[in-house]
């Protein structure tokens, strides 16, 4: 049984990475609750409903300074991330600006204007687990985000910043714009008739559904006894890409099977599954959402909002 849903009611929270896919959910989920939201993105939002909105780069010492002296949050949320996974070298500098120095800016930042309540950094399952820290990041953004997380634990055992690592693990879900991550990029070519090209899909994957995602988040910035700790926000169950998309290609009622093996698979994957017991335990929180309800629901999101127009291929 899910625990009362908290009251942010006045409550002043921070949000970075406000208009990214998790973070626009997030937002709307404070909303209902309550919250004095101050939503933070690089680029200024077409509706501006829900929050005060700051137009701000993170990467930006002394305008992360401005804002957050201003402020003063007691909730900070940093979902702001530059998320690829590519293993390109000319990632390897967005990233580590993006993801390593926005976060030690804005954890500096916190702590210069007297500290928060709760800092809440997303982490990644692509980060090599705190048991195993020879492990090598698999790509330029798993570096960065491993890095940051470091500087968090840091910045909780010199300074007490009240940090909180949320772990996320393959977030999927309606209104995720970047189309060429695997979930709307399936279903958009399937509702669209559009060819499909797919590596083998052997890698098992922890899918989790952005609404109980967002849940999570909630709860890691209200739950007490967390500081200094990571919490996973994951099923706990893996899923292969290959029976997702089978299962999308039975929800779309395709007639032809899956073209798997037309890419070659990436380097270096991942193999993770969260710790759910742990955070069933330390959050109180669990997924609601069935993996076969979740695909469903993201399908027919994808196939209205190509249908209106309002996405293209």
């Amino acid at each position: 049984m899910q625990p009362t849903t908290p009251d942010l009611t006045h409550r002043t929270v921070l949000l970075t990475g406000a208009r990214g896919f998790i973070g626009s959910h997030l937002l709307a989920r404070l909303g209902t609750l309550g919250a004095e939201v101050h939503a933070v993105s690089r680029t200024p939002p077409s509706v501006t409903a829900g929050a005060t909105w700051h137009v701000l780069d993170l990467a930006d010492a002394e305008a992360v300074d401005a804002v957050v002296g201003s402020l003063r949050p007691e909730i900070v949320y940093h979902l702001a991330s530059h998320v690829f996974g590519a293993r390109d070298l000319e990632m390897v500098l967005p990233t580590f600006r993006s993801n390593l120095a926005s976060t030690v800016h804005l954890l500096t930042s916190v702590e210069r204007a007297g500290g928060c309540r709760r800092f809440v950094l997303t982490g990644s399952l692509e980060e090599p687990d705190v048991e195993t820290p020879l492990e090598p990041p698999a790509s330029p953004y798993a570096a960065a985000k491993a890095a940051a997380s470091a500087y968090a634990r840091m910045f909780h055992a010199l300074y007490g910043t009240p940090v909180v690592l949320a772990r996320l693990f393959m977030v999927y879900g309606p209104a995720q714009r970047d189309l060429k991550k695997l979930v709307p990029y399936v279903s958009l070519a399937l509702a669209g008739g559009r060819e499909i090209k797919l590596s083998s899909g052997l890698r098992p994957v922890d899918w989790v559904f952005v609404d109980d995602v967002v849940e999570g988040l909630v709860r890691s910035g209200v739950a007490p006894g967390l500081e200094g700790q990571r919490v996973d926000l994951g099923s706990g169950r893996l899923e292969t890409i290959r029976g997702v998309v089978e299962r999308l290609y039975e929800i779309a009622g395709a007639s032809t099977p899956p073209p798997f093996g037309t890419l070659p698979d990436r380097p270096l994957e991942q193999v993770r599954a969260a710790d759910a017991d742990r955070t069933q335990e330390v959050l109180g929180w669990c997924p609601r959402t069935t993996l076969e309800e979740g695909l469903r629901a993201t399908f027919e999101w994808y196939r209205e909002e190509l249908g209106a127009g309002r996405i293209a291929l």
